[in-house]
């Protein structure tokens, strides 16, 4: 009975949310072909979260992530063209697959859903989720942040279709994005990361907060690797993938370089310094004088306007004055900077913070790029693994070690490049085997899972291939032993679907009665 009234109730939600958007598209001037491929996509998400939420636990509930689409469509979306390939509209877009205009609401897309779902998830993001006081990283941090959540929003369409869970990797925008992105997920939890994407209170400093979080949870060493891996992968991805932030860094590293050689002579340094004071002293004073006298004040009207196009022109003499008040809070903030300069221990602060962006913009040098990204990204995993651990020892229920099992799980099955998952790349072997091997024994502990060998190492890589298998219900999953010619196999079953057939290795002179379990027969995994 409680399965119907689930049922009859999941039929109420989806009828809301179509309805809902149906609402949202009716005060939209979108093309029909348009507003159907956003209403496929909802219906798509709702079809496929269930499994979702399953294989990957400790997700945002499905009644909010639908809604924050759906409040995107409805705030940020004003013009959104599904285009197709080769007509003439499609020379707009280049090599790129879409465009997204935040400052004029726009989106224009091929007809792929997993493009536009991508597009309406980015179109909502703030540029800076960090403060201006962390030199680089506030820009390269948060593009690593918002690019990683807009392929986290793509994800329950793109991998779930109501059957299945697949992941085709060259359908991920960034598979280095989405890694680094996972990680911290999953050491933090999607509800901070949430937050902290849609943060609108700037006062709030989210990435303290996030080192304070690491610290508390996994320990101050972790957290300071953590974050210097982060911030320079941050830095790295920016130069491969973002030309127009590659940019931006490029000039700071020249005024930054700039900085730095001046500073190297320390008299010429004091001598410019109180230059620049003495100047801006002057042009504060000749302010001052302007908007206390009309005469003064109408002339510099009648000069600035002088020189601007028609839709700059300043429209009158209190509309300027107000203008020139801010320009003299400016000056005055600039002017109190360089005389803090002019204090020694302020001077080796602001050298010291003129080196800490330089250390960063020199990655904008590296050579070898994709190697040095994909080793820094490998250090980031040694790093995870190790905080992963201290998780894994925190735990002492049953609903717990499930959640930790589906989830490192999903872990193990990322994508790490096009060709591999992060299970099967051998630089992390080892580690992987620590963290299995602990979880498993974790499961004996708590009798999750019966022993299926009186062989430690033999019951750990029996049992180890949980964590390399596609099935949605892991509770569901079977295992059979079978002897053939050439040694023993294991079967895994969802149900009764036959998953895969995997020979056990290096068994050695085991004998029969080394193993709990009877040949030929399924035995369920999960207690």
């Amino acid at each position: 009975m409680q399965k119907k009234t689930d049922k009859f109730l999941d039929k109420i939600v989806k009828k809301d949310y179509n309805n809902e958007l149906e609402k949202v598209l009716e005060r939209k001037y979108f093309n029909e072909n348009t507003k159907s491929m956003l209403l496929s996509i909802l219906y798509k998400i709702e079809t496929a979260y269930k499994d979702y939420e399953k294989v990957k636990p400790g997700v945002e509930d499905k009644e909010n992530f639908i809604q924050s689409i759906i409040d995107s469509i409805k705030n940020n979306c004003e013009d959104i063209k599904v285009i197709r390939l080769n007509s003439k509209e499609s020379k707009i877009l280049g090599n790129k697959t879409f465009l997204v205009e935040k400052d004029k609401k726009k989106i224009i897309c091929y007809p792929i859903e997993r493009k536009l779902l991508y597009c309406i998830s980015k179109i909502s993001k703030k540029e800076k989720i960090i403060k201006d006081n962390y030199y680089v990283i506030n820009k390269t941090l948060s593009d690593l942040i918002n690019v990683g959540n807009n392929i986290d929003t793509v994800e329950p369409m793109r991998d779930f279709n109501g059957y299945s869970w697949t992941t085709i990797p060259r359908e991920i925008e960034s598979i280095y994005h989405n890694i680094v992105y996972q990680n911290i997920r999953i050491l933090v939890g999607h509800q901070f990361l949430n937050n902290w994407i849609k943060n609108s209170e700037y006062i709030i400093d989210y990435f303290e907060s996030f080192k304070n979080r690491l610290e508390e949870q996994y320990g101050e060493k972790q957290q300071k690797k953590l974050t210097e891996l982060l911030n320079k992968i941050s830095v790295l991805l920016a130069v491969r993938y973002n030309p127009k932030l590659k940019d931006e860094l490029q000039k700071e590293k020249e005024e930054v370089e700039a900085k730095l050689e001046k500073i190297k002579d320390n008299q010429k340094f004091v001598q410019e310094i109180t230059e620049q004071k003495r100047e801006l002293t002057k042009e504060i004073k000749q302010m001052d004088e302007t908007l206390n006298d009309k005469k003064m004040l109408q002339e510099e009207y009648e000069k600035r306007n002088k020189y601007l196009p028609l839709q700059e022109k300043i429209f009158s003499s209190r509309i300027l004055s107000n203008m020139m008040a801010d320009e003299r809070e400016e000056k005055i903030k600039e002017l109190e900077k360089l005389n803090t300069l002019l204090n020694p221990q302020k001077f080796v602060d602001y050298k010291q913070e003129l080196e800490t962006k330089e250390f960063y913009l020199k990655l904008l040098d590296m050579k070898g790029l994709e190697k040095e990204v994909a080793n820094s990204i490998l250090e980031l995993q040694d790093v995870f693994l190790l905080c992963y651990q201290t998780k894994i020892k925190e735990i002492d229920t049953k609903l717990e070690l499930m959640k930790l099992i589906y989830e490192f799980r999903y872990y193990c099955l990322l994508p790490f490049n096009e060709e591999k998952s992060m299970r099967e790349i051998k630089a992390m072997e080892n580690q992987m085997q620590e963290v299995e091997n602990l979880l498993l024994e974790k499961t004996h502990q708590l009798k999750l899972i019966d022993i299926f060998s009186k062989e430690k190492e033999m019951d750990y890589q029996i049992l180890r291939n949980i964590f390399c298998v596609r099935v949605i219900n892991l509770e569901d999953l079977h295992i059979k032993f079978m002897k053939e010619k050439d040694g023993y196999y294991i079967q895994l079953f969802d149900e009764n679907v036959f998953e895969e057939k995997i020979k056990i290795e290096n068994i050695g002179e085991l004998n029969k009665k080394d193993f709990l379990f009877k040949m030929n027969k399924k035995v369920r995994i999960f207690n």
